[in-house]
């Protein structure tokens, strides 16, 4: 699966994106990430700055779902896939760094990276969006920024 454009931009737009995993005997762990990116046009890479049970979990099972949004807009997307765990000493692992080093601007140390392959993507909106099809993302953003008191 190939990371469209509006993917990648929804993405840049979202402040913390949700990683969704699971260990060998099935129990699930949410978690937020704070900084993360699209990589290479169709993956998605992850820092792992405090993050002990998502890497156990996906070392057992590589199964994962990753979602983000536009809180404003509320809109934005639920992907499904494949990850793994790259570590210091692997191939690639110096150029994912990079990337998200720009975004943590140095403050956030890592020694490891999500990289999570979809396989799967659906979008998601806020029920105001189908209860008021006419809804437009202007007046979604006005009310998001009341709800928020921003």
């Amino acid at each position: 699966m190939v990371l469209t454009k509006e993917i990648k931009q929804c993405m840049e737009k979202s402040v913390l994106c949700w990683l969704a995993t699971s260990s060998a005997d099935n129990t699930p762990n949410v978690s937020p990430k704070e900084i993360f990116h699209w990589y290479n046009g169709d993956t998605i890479i992850v820092a792992n700055i405090a993050s002990p049970q998502t890497v156990k979990n996906i070392k057992q099972n590589p199964k994962v779902c990753i979602s983000f949004m536009d809180i404003l807009v509320q809109k934005g997307f639920q992907l499904k896939g494949n990850a793994k765990i790259i570590h210091k000493k692997d191939i690639g692992f110096l150029e994912m760094e990079k990337i998200l080093a720009q975004l943590t601007g140095g403050k956030f140390p890592f020694s490891s990276v999500t990289l999570i392959t979809p396989e799967q993507c659906k979008p998601i909106i806020a029920p105001r969006y189908l209860l008021y099809p006419d809804t437009t993302e202007e007046e979604q953003v006005k009310s998001a920024r009341q709800a928020y008191g921003i």
